[in-house]
């Protein structure tokens, strides 16, 4: 598997961890991603998590444009300046710092979103009612399966 699929729920325990789900870790493993580059999302209150891979595909994105625009000075303020690297512990748990917490709203438990190539962190409600939006944007009712 090389793909972030799926969303999964889990509790912050006492010491402000939370374990990444198992097959999130598979995808960091099978992609030999050790450290995690994490920004705060462009769209939703959410912080984007993957691999220094994710990060140069940003990069490119600016170097692409003239140094002195607005725009790259804009990307690179959300890349660089809303970004940070973080680590799983040994045991596979992420910890949920002031950076996640400040921007998501996460108290007690995380919503992980596969995005495909890299993965989000959702405070739970929050990951629901934009899936809704979502839903709802496109036409579909219920959870019928797009």
């Amino acid at each position: 598997m090389n793909r972030f699929l799926s969303n999964a729920t889990n509790r912050i325990d006492a010491k402000g961890r939370v374990s990444v789900p198992a097959a999130f870790r598979a995808v960091l493993v099978n992609r030999e991603i050790q450290e995690l580059y994490c920004f705060q999302d462009f769209t939703f209150p959410a912080i984007s998590v993957g691999g220094p891979d994710l990060l140069e595909r940003y990069e490119r994105q600016i170097t692409a444009e003239d140094p002195f625009s607005p725009v790259a000075n804009e990307m690179s303020l959300l890349i660089h300046g809303g970004g940070v690297f973080m680590r799983l512990d040994s045991e596979g748990r992420l910890m949920v710092t002031d950076f996640i917490r400040d921007f998501t709203g996460i108290t007690s438990e995380v919503t992980f979103v596969g995005r495909s190539d890299h993965f989000q962190v959702w405070q739970p409600q929050a990951f629901h009612e934009a899936q809704a939006a979502a839903r709802k944007g496109l036409g579909l009712r219920g959870s019928r399966p797009i």
